[in-house]
This record gives structure tokens, C-alpha cells and sequence, in this order.
């Protein structure tokens, strides 16, 4: 039988210095790409939009949102499941921006060095490689 099946949205957000914005859930020791679960009648770019929002402060246009794809991973912080992420790229010229709702931290990370924090299975095997490949 094959794993249950979480669907998301994500962002893999970078700033102007390359570096890649993630976040950690309260009561969790794993950081990843922010997003969240996809509602009923909602699109994974609403989705996108709404979740930042909520948890990061950021309301951005639809424009500033560019399709990457859709990749599957185990999930970080439910055993036994599998997370398809819908993934849009999005760069922030911002301060970092603010933890809130289920978020408790949020950071910046070198996509090349992100030493010894956990990072998601999502952001390490498929995210976190595409921004390595980037000049």
C-alpha cells in the first residue's frame, strides 16, 4: 500500500543574495520552503497567496509568483506520508519577514552551505538543488 498523499503549495523564495527563505513550525525542529495545504475549490497559487500571508505577513500579486512544477517527497513532519508540493518560484527584496500563525521562525539559508539545521525532505532531495544549480 502505497503512502498517504499531503497536497501543497510551495514557495521557494529567494532574496537578491541568492539565499533561500524557509520556516519551521511550531513544536517541529525541521525548516522547509513555506506554503501549506491546499483547500477544497482553492488553486495552489490562492493557496500560496493566502499561506504567506498569513504566516509571513507577505501579500504579493499573482505576477509575482513563476510556476516551477510539481514534486513529491516524504513529508517532514508526518511519518508515513508523502507530500506533492506545487512549487512557485518568488524573490523578496525584503527584511526577513515575520513568523506568525503556526510559523515559529523563519530564516535565511544558504542554499550552499546550510550546515547542521534539518531541512525538510522537499527542500533537501528537490528545492534546495535547483537554487545550487542557479549562477
Amino acid at each position: 500500500m502505497s503512502a498517504p498523499v499531503i497536497h501543497v503549495a510551495a514557495a521557494l523564495t529567494v532574496d537578491a543574495d541568492g539565499r533561500a527563505l524557509m520556516v519551521r513550525k511550531h513544536g517541529t525542529t525541521i525548516l522547509m520552503q513555506p506554503g501549506g495545504k491546499i483547500e477544497p475549490g482553492e488553486s495552489p497559487l490562492e493557496t500560496l497567496r493566502r499561506e504567506l500571508d498569513e504566516e509571513l505577513g507577505l501579500d504579493l500579486a499573482p505576477e509575482a509568483f513563476t510556476w516551477l512544477g510539481t514534486f513529491e517527497e516524504d513529508a517532514a513532519n508526518e511519518p508515513g506520508h508523502r507530500v506533492r508540493a506545487e512549487v512557485y518560484t518568488l524573490t523578496v527584496d525584503a527584511a526577513l519577514p515575520l513568523a506568525a500563525a503556526e510559523i515559529a521562525e523563519s530564516r535565511w539559508v544558504d542554499p550552499h552551505d546550510v550546515g547542521d539545521i534539518e531541512i525538510a525532505p522537499l527542500s533537501s532531495a528537490a528545492l534546495l538543488p535547483i537554487l545550487r544549480g542557479r549562477p
